[in-house]
């Protein structure tokens, strides 16, 4: 059989699967294999027990259930709501300052988490009900918290980011360091949005309570030691990579130590409660469990689907095509946004990353610069009406009022500015690699 009819089968096969309902990380691994046991015969089955020693025994994966667990403590214990407490005191009186603070805190709070659902999840719950008991228009309070959570995984420490870099051999550090000129250029975007639209239209967002206006001096200083901690533990994570103290794995030692703190603070402010240390480990048992079996399954399909010949498919698909080097960039963008149509961004990375990535290389192009693409290219593709991913993580913490069309047009402007922001990074390269190459030497 053909690597073009095995290929084909393989994604019939998925999309049967997913549409059944079956576990991602089994509909992977197990059409592979079985796939795999019709056209080679048991030989395949050499592939799984490979994929899990490269799997359970790689160091970079090590990180991801430290920061997992970093961003349950940090979100539970109310330091999520102390940051945005302290971002809306430092914004002050300016129509739209709530947005704004949803903005930069829903964005930290999705790094913390590093996975784009519990995110968005994560920040809804904080942010959504606030926002709509002082009146915000509804779509806009929708989408700044689609926006800030899904942008999570651009902002370091991020889960995605990791996996990227487990299966093509880059550095972590430099991918971390490489996403935070992006990143910022996306909050900035949004927030000029927010006011820009805020000032056209009075009516999508009230001005500060009186009770905010008439903060004194004393309790804004009280709004801003609390919220702080939680932004001095991002820095420190992010600052120990970045000084070559610490390996992003020890990084993530430091975010779960440093988080000591975040419970001192919450029983000092009596938001303490005995059992938030065991839910905290419970979720993230739970997630760090689903991302293993996706990860296991997604690397098992991707390793069968490399044996099976596709970078070598890609590259003449492209040859024939006759594509410049940067057309074969946008292809593989456009590629991996319908992927996000339909599956997460954990097996986006699995999938795309060893096959996509060596094609960008041969063509001249810098992985981490191409690492960084993918990653923006997925937060919109699962953030992308009608079938992004993410969408129907919102509908699952929103009131019931909202329907999913309200969703789909609360997101439609700021996938835009995203979509223009990996745009932009395409064509100035240097938006990604000057911060590294500067703080780290050339790549």
């Amino acid at each position: 059989m053909s690597v073009e009819l095995l290929t084909a089968v393989l994604f019939g096969c998925i999309l049967i699967a997913f549409a059944l309902g079956v576990q991602v990380g089994l509909a992977l691994g197990g059409i592979a294999m079985l796939v795999g046991y019709f056209t080679w015969g048991d030989a395949v089955f050499n592939v799984v027990p490979t994929t899990l020693e490269d799997n359970f025994f790689n160091f970079i994966l090590l990180s991801i259930p430290l920061y997992i667990y970093m961003g349950q403590l940090l979100t539970r214990s109310g330091v999520g709501e102390a940051m945005f407490s302290a971002s809306q005191a430092v914004i002050g009186r300016v129509r739209g300052s709530l947005a704004i603070s949803v903005i930069i805190v829903c964005s930290l709070i999705g790094a913390m988490v590093g996975i784009i659902g519990a995110g968005i999840m994560t920040s809804g719950s904080i942010a959504l009900k606030p926002m709509l008991e002082r009146g915000y228009d509804k779509r806009l309070a929708l989408g700044v918290i689609m926006a800030g959570g899904g942008l999570g995984i651009l902002i370091p420490p991020s889960v995605p980011m990791i996996m990227y870099s487990a299966v093509t051999q880059n550095s972590v550090g430099r991918l971390f360091v490489a996403a935070i000129v992006p990143a910022l250029l996306a909050v900035l975007m949004f927030i000029a949005y927010i006011v820009i639209s805020c000032r056209l239209n009075p009516e999508r967002a009230p001005l500060m309570t009186e009770e905010e206006q008439n903060m004194t001096g004393r309790q804004r200083l009280k709004r801003l030691r609390d919220g702080g901690l939680g932004l001095l533990l991002i820095v420190a994570v992010l600052g120990s990579i970045m000084a070559g103290i610490a390996t992003p794995t020890e990084s993530g030692a430091i975010g779960v130590i440093g988080v000591i703190g975040a419970v001192l603070l919450a029983v000092i402010y009596r938001r303490f409660k005995p059992s938030l240390l065991r839910v905290a480990g419970v979720e993230t048992t739970l997630l760090v469990a689903v991302a293993m079996w996706i990860i296991i399954g997604a690397s098992v399909f991707s390793n069968f689907h490399l044996l099976m010949g596709i970078q070598g498919l890609v590259a003449r698909f492209t040859a024939d095509l006759g594509l410049p080097p940067w057309g074969v960039i946008l292809l593989m963008q456009g590629i991996m946004l319908l992927l996000g149509f339909i599956i997460d961004e954990f097996i986006i990375v699995l999938m795309c990353a060893p096959i996509f990535t060596p094609i960008a290389v041969s063509l001249g192009y810098d992985p981490v610069w191409f690492g960084i693409l993918m990653i923006l290219n997925i937060e919109i593709a699962i953030q992308t009406p009608p079938y992004g991913f993410a969408l129907f993580y919102l509908k699952g913490i929103a009131p019931p009022g909202v329907t999913m069309l309200d969703i789909y047009r609360s997101i439609t402007p700021f996938v835009l500015i995203k979509l223009a922001v990996l745009m932009l990074c395409i064509v100035f390269p240097e938006l990604v690699l000057w911060l590294p190459d500067r703080l780290m030497g050339p790549g």
